[in-house]
Protein backbone atom coordinates (compact mmCIF):
# COMPACT_ATOMS: atom_id res chain seq x y z
CA UNK A 1 0.00 0.00 0.00
CA UNK A 2 0.76 3.51 -0.86
CA UNK A 3 -0.41 6.92 0.99
CA UNK A 4 -2.60 6.79 -2.63
CA UNK A 5 -3.92 3.23 -2.23
CA UNK A 6 -3.24 0.24 -4.23
CA UNK A 7 -1.88 0.76 -7.86
CA UNK A 8 -3.61 -1.55 -10.49
CA UNK A 9 -1.95 -4.95 -11.00
CA UNK A 10 -3.34 -5.10 -14.31
CA UNK A 11 -2.78 -2.42 -16.97
CA UNK A 12 -4.25 -2.72 -20.31
CA UNK A 13 -2.88 0.61 -21.65
CA UNK A 14 0.46 -1.32 -21.65
CA UNK A 15 -0.54 -2.64 -25.30
CA UNK A 16 -1.40 0.61 -26.07
CA UNK A 17 1.96 2.33 -25.74
CA UNK A 18 3.27 2.40 -29.33
CA UNK A 19 1.58 2.39 -32.81
CA UNK A 20 3.89 -0.64 -33.45
CA UNK A 21 2.05 -2.35 -29.87
CA UNK A 22 -0.75 -1.93 -30.87
CA UNK A 23 -0.79 -3.15 -34.62
CA UNK A 24 1.03 -6.01 -32.81
CA UNK A 25 -2.53 -6.62 -30.81
CA UNK A 26 -4.85 -5.58 -33.34
CA UNK A 27 -8.04 -8.15 -33.10
CA UNK A 28 -9.21 -7.28 -36.58
CA UNK A 29 -7.55 -6.11 -39.43
CA UNK A 30 -8.93 -4.95 -42.85
CA UNK A 31 -7.48 -5.99 -46.24
CA UNK A 32 -7.88 -5.43 -49.67
CA UNK A 33 -9.31 -9.03 -50.48
CA UNK A 34 -12.00 -7.97 -47.71
CA UNK A 35 -13.38 -5.13 -50.47
CA UNK A 36 -15.50 -5.07 -53.04
CA UNK A 37 -16.89 -2.02 -55.25
CA UNK A 38 -20.04 -1.01 -56.34
CA UNK A 39 -20.05 0.54 -59.59
CA UNK A 40 -22.80 2.09 -61.93
CA UNK A 41 -22.58 2.39 -65.31
CA UNK A 42 -24.54 4.20 -67.63
CA UNK A 43 -25.86 3.89 -71.17
CA UNK A 44 -25.35 6.45 -73.88
CA UNK A 45 -23.16 8.39 -72.09
CA UNK A 46 -19.94 9.60 -73.49
CA UNK A 47 -18.50 11.01 -70.71
CA UNK A 48 -18.77 9.94 -66.61
CA UNK A 49 -22.13 11.56 -64.59
CA UNK A 50 -20.99 12.66 -61.21
CA UNK A 51 -23.26 11.61 -58.73
CA UNK A 52 -23.89 14.96 -56.36
CA UNK A 53 -25.04 13.20 -53.09
CA UNK A 54 -22.08 10.76 -53.37
CA UNK A 55 -18.76 13.32 -53.75
CA UNK A 56 -16.53 11.15 -55.78
CA UNK A 57 -18.35 8.72 -57.21
CA UNK A 58 -19.67 8.52 -61.28
CA UNK A 59 -22.12 6.92 -63.40
CA UNK A 60 -19.27 5.32 -65.24
CA UNK A 61 -19.51 5.08 -69.23
CA UNK A 62 -18.01 1.62 -70.63
CA UNK A 63 -14.55 2.61 -71.24
CA UNK A 64 -14.36 4.21 -67.33
CA UNK A 65 -15.95 1.08 -66.22
CA UNK A 66 -13.22 -1.25 -67.80
CA UNK A 67 -10.66 1.16 -66.18
CA UNK A 68 -12.12 1.26 -62.89
CA UNK A 69 -12.21 -2.46 -62.36
CA UNK A 70 -8.62 -2.44 -63.99
CA UNK A 71 -7.48 -0.31 -60.88
CA UNK A 72 -9.61 -2.45 -58.49
CA UNK A 73 -7.74 -5.50 -59.65
CA UNK A 74 -4.62 -3.53 -59.21
CA UNK A 75 -5.19 -2.21 -55.53
CA UNK A 76 -6.05 -5.86 -54.88
CA UNK A 77 -9.89 -5.11 -54.35
CA UNK A 78 -11.53 -8.36 -54.54
CA UNK A 79 -15.17 -7.72 -56.59
CA UNK A 80 -17.00 -5.42 -57.81
CA UNK A 81 -20.72 -5.19 -58.35
CA UNK A 82 -22.24 -4.01 -61.14
CA UNK A 83 -25.26 -2.32 -62.07
CA UNK A 84 -26.89 -0.72 -65.10
CA UNK A 85 -28.59 2.59 -65.71
CA UNK A 86 -30.11 2.45 -68.82
CA UNK A 87 -32.00 5.47 -70.71
CA UNK A 88 -35.06 6.24 -69.84
CA UNK A 89 -36.92 5.40 -72.84
CA UNK A 90 -35.64 1.78 -72.25
CA UNK A 91 -37.83 1.69 -69.22
CA UNK A 92 -41.15 -0.15 -68.99
CA UNK A 93 -43.62 -1.91 -66.33
CA UNK A 94 -41.51 -5.05 -67.18
CA UNK A 95 -38.13 -4.13 -66.90
CA UNK A 96 -37.12 -5.75 -70.73
CA UNK A 97 -34.05 -4.05 -70.37
CA UNK A 98 -32.67 -5.97 -67.45
CA UNK A 99 -33.47 -9.13 -69.63
CA UNK A 100 -32.04 -8.29 -73.30
CA UNK A 101 -28.80 -9.87 -73.78
CA UNK A 102 -27.47 -5.96 -75.44
CA UNK A 103 -28.58 -4.42 -72.04
CA UNK A 104 -26.39 -1.99 -70.35
CA UNK A 105 -25.37 -4.47 -67.36
CA UNK A 106 -25.02 -7.41 -69.79
CA UNK A 107 -22.57 -5.69 -71.74
CA UNK A 108 -21.04 -4.22 -69.13
CA UNK A 109 -20.21 -7.35 -67.27
CA UNK A 110 -18.79 -8.21 -70.95
CA UNK A 111 -16.59 -5.22 -70.85
CA UNK A 112 -15.26 -6.12 -67.51
CA UNK A 113 -14.40 -9.77 -68.05
CA UNK A 114 -12.72 -8.40 -70.97
CA UNK A 115 -10.73 -6.04 -69.11
CA UNK A 116 -9.67 -8.84 -65.96
CA UNK A 117 -10.99 -11.91 -66.44
CA UNK A 118 -10.95 -13.77 -63.26
CA UNK A 119 -8.69 -11.71 -61.52
CA UNK A 120 -11.58 -9.53 -59.93
CA UNK A 121 -14.71 -11.45 -58.91
CA UNK A 122 -17.56 -10.08 -61.19
CA UNK A 123 -20.78 -9.47 -59.52
CA UNK A 124 -24.40 -8.16 -60.86
CA UNK A 125 -27.26 -6.63 -58.83
CA UNK A 126 -30.15 -9.12 -60.29
CA UNK A 127 -33.07 -6.80 -59.50
CA UNK A 128 -35.70 -5.20 -62.17
CA UNK A 129 -35.93 -1.77 -60.11
CA UNK A 130 -33.29 -0.02 -62.11
CA UNK A 131 -35.41 -0.80 -65.66
CA UNK A 132 -39.09 -0.57 -64.64
CA UNK A 133 -40.71 2.60 -65.31
CA UNK A 134 -42.68 2.45 -61.98
CA UNK A 135 -38.89 2.04 -60.31
CA UNK A 136 -40.17 -1.09 -58.39
CA UNK A 137 -38.16 -4.44 -57.86
CA UNK A 138 -40.78 -6.57 -59.53
CA UNK A 139 -43.76 -6.66 -61.43
CA UNK A 140 -46.75 -4.70 -60.88
CA UNK A 141 -50.21 -6.59 -60.32
CA UNK A 142 -53.55 -5.03 -61.08
CA UNK A 143 -53.99 -3.11 -58.04
CA UNK A 144 -50.10 -1.81 -58.52
CA UNK A 145 -48.75 -4.17 -55.92
CA UNK A 146 -45.29 -6.12 -56.59
CA UNK A 147 -46.50 -9.64 -57.81
CA UNK A 148 -44.01 -11.96 -56.05
CA UNK A 149 -44.22 -15.05 -58.65
CA UNK A 150 -44.55 -13.36 -61.63
CA UNK A 151 -41.75 -11.15 -60.49
CA UNK A 152 -39.06 -14.67 -59.55
CA UNK A 153 -40.06 -15.28 -63.56
CA UNK A 154 -38.19 -12.24 -64.60
CA UNK A 155 -35.80 -12.89 -62.07
CA UNK A 156 -34.66 -16.45 -63.87
CA UNK A 157 -34.45 -14.74 -67.07
CA UNK A 158 -32.40 -12.29 -65.63
CA UNK A 159 -30.29 -14.60 -64.30
CA UNK A 160 -29.59 -16.28 -67.51
CA UNK A 161 -28.69 -13.56 -69.53
CA UNK A 162 -26.55 -12.00 -66.47
CA UNK A 163 -24.61 -15.66 -66.47
CA UNK A 164 -24.34 -16.05 -70.22
CA UNK A 165 -22.53 -12.47 -70.26
CA UNK A 166 -19.94 -14.59 -67.61
CA UNK A 167 -20.63 -13.05 -64.40
CA UNK A 168 -18.94 -14.69 -61.20
CA UNK A 169 -21.43 -13.89 -58.75
CA UNK A 170 -25.59 -13.21 -59.18
CA UNK A 171 -27.08 -10.86 -56.30
CA UNK A 172 -30.92 -11.13 -56.11
CA UNK A 173 -31.67 -7.73 -54.25
CA UNK A 174 -35.50 -7.67 -54.62
CA UNK A 175 -36.21 -8.97 -51.39
CA UNK A 176 -38.97 -11.56 -53.18
CA UNK A 177 -40.42 -14.38 -51.35
CA UNK A 178 -38.18 -17.33 -52.71
CA UNK A 179 -35.92 -15.34 -55.21
CA UNK A 180 -32.78 -17.44 -54.38
CA UNK A 181 -34.01 -20.78 -55.26
CA UNK A 182 -35.54 -19.71 -58.30
CA UNK A 183 -32.20 -18.06 -59.42
CA UNK A 184 -30.57 -21.14 -58.31
CA UNK A 185 -33.09 -23.44 -60.87
CA UNK A 186 -32.43 -21.36 -63.55
CA UNK A 187 -28.66 -21.35 -63.10
CA UNK A 188 -28.68 -24.82 -62.99
CA UNK A 189 -30.99 -25.83 -65.71
CA UNK A 190 -28.80 -23.52 -68.30
CA UNK A 191 -25.77 -24.70 -67.44
CA UNK A 192 -24.47 -22.24 -65.05
CA UNK A 193 -23.95 -24.32 -61.49
CA UNK A 194 -20.89 -22.59 -60.75
CA UNK A 195 -21.83 -19.48 -61.03
CA UNK A 196 -22.81 -18.35 -57.50
CA UNK A 197 -25.14 -16.22 -55.78
CA UNK A 198 -25.00 -13.58 -52.56
CA UNK A 199 -28.25 -13.58 -51.26
CA UNK A 200 -29.73 -10.35 -49.88
CA UNK A 201 -30.79 -11.61 -47.26
CA UNK A 202 -31.26 -9.13 -44.58
CA UNK A 203 -32.27 -6.22 -46.99
CA UNK A 204 -33.88 -3.48 -44.86
CA UNK A 205 -36.33 -0.40 -45.91
CA UNK A 206 -33.83 2.64 -45.02
CA UNK A 207 -34.07 5.95 -45.20
CA UNK A 208 -30.35 5.53 -45.84
CA UNK A 209 -30.66 4.44 -49.88
CA UNK A 210 -31.38 8.23 -50.44
CA UNK A 211 -28.35 8.99 -52.89
CA UNK A 212 -28.18 5.55 -54.46
CA UNK A 213 -31.64 6.59 -56.02
CA UNK A 214 -29.99 9.17 -58.17
CA UNK A 215 -26.64 7.25 -58.78
CA UNK A 216 -29.59 4.36 -60.86
CA UNK A 217 -31.79 7.22 -61.95
CA UNK A 218 -34.97 5.55 -60.26
CA UNK A 219 -38.35 5.91 -61.19
CA UNK A 220 -39.57 4.92 -58.26
CA UNK A 221 -43.13 5.85 -57.25
CA UNK A 222 -44.23 5.18 -53.56
CA UNK A 223 -42.14 3.20 -51.24
CA UNK A 224 -40.91 -0.73 -50.98
CA UNK A 225 -42.24 -1.26 -47.91
CA UNK A 226 -44.12 -4.10 -48.63
CA UNK A 227 -41.26 -6.28 -49.68
CA UNK A 228 -38.00 -5.03 -48.09
CA UNK A 229 -37.66 -5.57 -44.27
CA UNK A 230 -39.04 -3.22 -41.49
CA UNK A 231 -35.81 -1.67 -39.16
CA UNK A 232 -37.94 -2.48 -36.23
CA UNK A 233 -37.42 -6.04 -36.87
CA UNK A 234 -34.35 -8.64 -35.83
CA UNK A 235 -35.85 -12.35 -36.01
CA UNK A 236 -37.37 -11.72 -38.90
CA UNK A 237 -33.48 -11.91 -40.21
CA UNK A 238 -33.14 -15.31 -39.24
CA UNK A 239 -36.26 -16.44 -40.86
CA UNK A 240 -34.89 -14.99 -44.28
CA UNK A 241 -31.36 -16.42 -43.44
CA UNK A 242 -32.87 -20.57 -42.70
CA UNK A 243 -35.09 -19.61 -45.90
CA UNK A 244 -31.70 -18.36 -48.25
CA UNK A 245 -29.20 -21.32 -47.20
CA UNK A 246 -32.40 -24.05 -47.75
CA UNK A 247 -32.66 -22.41 -51.34
CA UNK A 248 -29.03 -22.47 -52.13
CA UNK A 249 -27.61 -19.41 -51.34
CA UNK A 250 -23.47 -19.41 -51.30
CA UNK A 251 -22.89 -16.28 -49.30
CA UNK A 252 -25.41 -14.10 -47.36
CA UNK A 253 -25.59 -10.06 -47.00
CA UNK A 254 -26.90 -7.58 -44.75
CA UNK A 255 -27.51 -4.21 -45.95
CA UNK A 256 -27.09 -1.24 -44.67
CA UNK A 257 -24.17 -1.89 -42.74
CA UNK A 258 -23.66 0.68 -39.89
CA UNK A 259 -27.43 0.56 -38.53
CA UNK A 260 -27.87 -2.97 -38.28
CA UNK A 261 -24.32 -4.45 -37.02
CA UNK A 262 -26.63 -5.98 -34.57
CA UNK A 263 -28.15 -8.10 -37.38
CA UNK A 264 -24.89 -8.31 -38.93
CA UNK A 265 -23.30 -10.16 -35.63
CA UNK A 266 -26.78 -12.45 -35.13
CA UNK A 267 -25.97 -13.28 -38.94
CA UNK A 268 -22.28 -14.13 -38.78
CA UNK A 269 -22.84 -16.09 -35.62
CA UNK A 270 -25.59 -18.65 -37.12
CA UNK A 271 -23.53 -19.39 -40.62
CA UNK A 272 -21.02 -21.23 -42.11
CA UNK A 273 -21.06 -19.58 -45.16
CA UNK A 274 -19.50 -16.30 -45.93
CA UNK A 275 -20.97 -13.39 -44.87
CA UNK A 276 -21.37 -9.94 -46.88
CA UNK A 277 -22.02 -5.86 -45.37
CA UNK A 278 -23.20 -3.01 -47.83
CA UNK A 279 -22.16 0.19 -46.52
CA UNK A 280 -24.68 2.40 -48.38
CA UNK A 281 -24.60 5.29 -50.70
CA UNK A 282 -26.12 7.30 -47.22
CA UNK A 283 -23.29 6.28 -45.05
CA UNK A 284 -21.19 7.44 -47.17
CA UNK A 285 -22.77 10.34 -47.82
CA UNK A 286 -22.68 10.94 -44.18
CA UNK A 287 -19.30 10.49 -43.77
CA UNK A 288 -18.07 12.44 -47.16
CA UNK A 289 -20.40 15.81 -46.25
CA UNK A 290 -19.36 15.79 -42.57
CA UNK A 291 -15.59 15.92 -43.61
CA UNK A 292 -16.38 18.44 -46.06
CA UNK A 293 -17.71 20.63 -43.13
CA UNK A 294 -14.20 19.84 -41.78
CA UNK A 295 -16.20 17.95 -38.62
CA UNK A 296 -14.45 14.94 -39.12
CA UNK A 297 -10.72 13.10 -39.73
CA UNK A 298 -12.17 11.91 -43.30
CA UNK A 299 -9.63 9.18 -43.44
CA UNK A 300 -9.70 7.95 -39.98
CA UNK A 301 -13.78 8.02 -40.05
CA UNK A 302 -13.20 5.79 -42.90
CA UNK A 303 -11.20 3.38 -41.91
CA UNK A 304 -13.13 2.93 -38.17
CA UNK A 305 -17.07 2.67 -39.56
CA UNK A 306 -14.91 -0.44 -42.73
CA UNK A 307 -13.20 -2.20 -39.03
CA UNK A 308 -16.51 -1.66 -36.93
CA UNK A 309 -18.47 -3.44 -39.87
CA UNK A 310 -15.87 -6.33 -39.41
CA UNK A 311 -15.54 -6.79 -36.49
CA UNK A 312 -19.36 -7.23 -36.52
CA UNK A 313 -18.59 -10.37 -38.51
CA UNK A 314 -18.54 -9.77 -42.09
CA UNK A 315 -15.79 -11.64 -44.52
CA UNK A 316 -16.80 -8.96 -47.56
CA UNK A 317 -17.51 -5.32 -47.16
CA UNK A 318 -18.78 -3.87 -50.42
CA UNK A 319 -18.16 0.10 -50.23
CA UNK A 320 -17.88 3.26 -52.43
CA UNK A 321 -14.38 3.77 -51.04
CA UNK A 322 -13.12 -0.11 -51.79
CA UNK A 323 -10.27 1.05 -54.67
CA UNK A 324 -9.12 3.85 -52.59
CA UNK A 325 -9.12 2.39 -49.16
CA UNK A 326 -6.93 -0.92 -50.33
CA UNK A 327 -4.73 0.99 -52.19
CA UNK A 328 -4.07 2.98 -48.95
CA UNK A 329 -3.47 -0.51 -47.08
Amino acid sequence: MTKYGSFPGARPRRLRTTPAMRRMVAEYRLHPSDLILPAFVREGISEPVPISAMPGVVQHTRDTLRKAAAEAVAAGVAGIMLFGVPEDEKKDALGTAGTDPDGILQVAIRDVKAEVGDDLVIMSDLCLDEYTDHGHCGVLDSDGRVDNDATLERYAEMAQVQADAGVHVVGPSGMMDGQVGVVRDALDQTGHEDVSILAYTAKYSSAFYGPFREAVGSSLKGDRKTYQQDPANLRESLRELALDLEEGADMVMVKPALPYLDVLAKIADAVDVPVAAYQISGEYAMVEAAAEKGWIDREKAILETLTGVKRAGANMILTYWATEVAQGL
